[in-house]
């Protein structure tokens, strides 16, 4: 998008007037003085928005051509869509992009351009003139004092919480970013937050984006939009995940599932974009954390089984094959964390998941690989890492969960698969000790049973 505005207009240039004949060489009056330059330089100065070179007149007139043309359209109760001329598009793109800048934006608050834009809004039927209008707002909302004015403004937030349901993706991107930028500012999150939890359609709406859009750039921004949300509410996090229940026993009625929908929107994702994939896999982190999204999984018949299919199938094929893992570990170490808490919160919740499908094997071989590489890498910047000292945390807590649980024909089918070896019982031993003396029993007394060979490797180097 052009950011280019022509600056002050210019002073009207002097013309000399046509003379004929020899009176032409009279004068019959001093001739005029040149131009002041300095005046002309004081009026540009005056008509520039604070230091920049953008004008002010400028702005007026785009602005009042805008209002004019909105009014005109609605009372000509013309039919249709209304249309934006091209010039008319290409100026109020440059006001959008001239809204970045910090005195564009307080000129503009001054301007009242919140309440010009707002009557915009409620009265355009041109999806595109939408999006401009929240644009320039999303803009002026980068900054924390007209972030305050605008944010005070309560017919603007109700108007733009609504616009959640509007059916236009690139508006619904400017509504959800602006959304975002708003919570984002400490001195009016709470506000925002209010409004919010007070606005019953503001998760419908979302959800209904999630399982339905294919827009990538939506996608990611409302996703990035809830995980805000559950970091700063959880009481906010817990209602949610808990209305459709509620809303189905009041209304009868099907209703869509937070979580399914979570779901939909990172398998849109999945191919196209690894950070939206981490925003909501953060998301599905932060529900693991309340007994409320915990319950939701494990409801039978619920979603957390689809979850833990999707969970897996992105660590054991999109993140850990074998020759990628010192690139995992140092670039997506934090998205793997987030894989194996969740997947360690849906086993405490459903344990069977993991033993009775190859998946699950796959897993419990990733885990293994994962700790094989930790305990050969250990001295490599392991400890002046936090994230990669969370990681080697967490994988190890999920795999004493897995070998707690382990049963003898899970390890069986792990042997035969060549996904338990000589060399990983000595690699899980290590890890589970002394911390985990329990689940390393358990793994013991399986191997006991099915390959007493093992067993007894396992016993000899490290005897408990």
């Amino acid at each position: 998008m052009d950011s280019s505005v022509d600056g002050a207009e210019q002073g009207e240039t002097t013309k000399s007037s046509p003379q004929t004949g020899p009176q032409s060489l009279i004068l019959d009056r001093n001739p005029s003085p040149p131009p002041d330059k300095a005046d002309e330089e004081e009026d540009e100065g005056l008509d520039a928005i604070g230091d920049t070179v953008y004008s002010k007149h400028w702005l007026f007139s785009t602005l009042t051509r805008l209002i004019n043309m909105v009014a005109e359209h609605s009372e000509e109760k013309a039919e249709g869509q209304m249309q934006l001329s091209e010039d008319d598009e290409e100026d109020l793109c440059k006001v959008w992009d001239m809204a970045m800048n910090k005195d564009v934006a307080g000129f503009l608050q001054e301007f009242k351009v919140a309440e010009i834009l707002l009557g915009v809004i409620a009265k355009s039927q041109c999806p595109r003139l939408t999006e401009i209008c929240v644009g320039i707002l999303g803009n002026i909302a980068c900054f924390p004092d007209t972030c305050m004015s605008l944010s005070q403004n309560e017919d603007l937030g109700a108007v733009l919480l609504l616009l959640l349901g509007d059916a236009d993706p690139p508006t619904l991107l400017e509504t959800s970013r602006l959304l975002l930028m708003c919570l984002s500012q400490k001195d009016v999150c709470s506000l925002w937050l209010q409004r919010i939890r007070q606005q019953t359609s503001v998760c419908s709406n979302l959800c209904f984006i999630m399982c339905s859009s294919t827009n990538i750039d939506l996608l990611e921004k409302v996703g990035e939009l809830v995980d805000k949300l559950f970091d700063l509410d959880e009481e906010l996090m817990k209602s949610w995940v808990t209305s459709r229940l509620h809303k189905e026993e009041e209304e009868g009625e099907s209703q869509l599932d937070l979580t399914l929908c979570l779901l939909e929107a990172a398998k849109q994702l999945r191919s196209e974009s690894p950070n939206g994939v981490e925003v909501y896999l953060h998301i599905l982190q932060l529900l693991t954390t309340v007994e409320e999204g915990l319950q939701a999984f494990a409801t039978p018949d619920g979603p957390g089984e689809s979850v833990w299919e999707f969970v897996c199938d992105v660590v054991c094929e999109d993140l850990c094959q074998t020759q990628d893992l010192s690139v995992v570990f140092h670039e997506q170490k934090s998205l793997l964390v987030q894989t194996f808490s969740v997947l360690q919160a849906l086993h405490t919740c459903q344990d069977q998941w993991c033993s009775r499908s190859d998946a699950g094997l796959s897993l419990i071989s990733t885990v293994f690989q994962v700790c094989q590489y930790h305990s050969e890498h250990k001295d490599e910047d392991t400890n002046k890492d936090e994230q990669l000292q969370a990681l080697v945390e967490v994988t190890t807590e999920f795999l004493a969960d897995l070998c707690s649980q382990m049963s003898k024909d899970t390890v069986a089918d792990l042997i035969k698969k060549g996904h338990l070896t000589e060399k990983t019982c000595v690699t899980a031993a290590s890890c589970l000790l002394p911390k985990f003396k329990t689940s390393f029993q358990h793994l013991q007394a399986a191997l006991s049973e099915v390959d007493p060979r093992l067993a007894e490797v396992m016993k000899t180097q490290f005897p408990v």
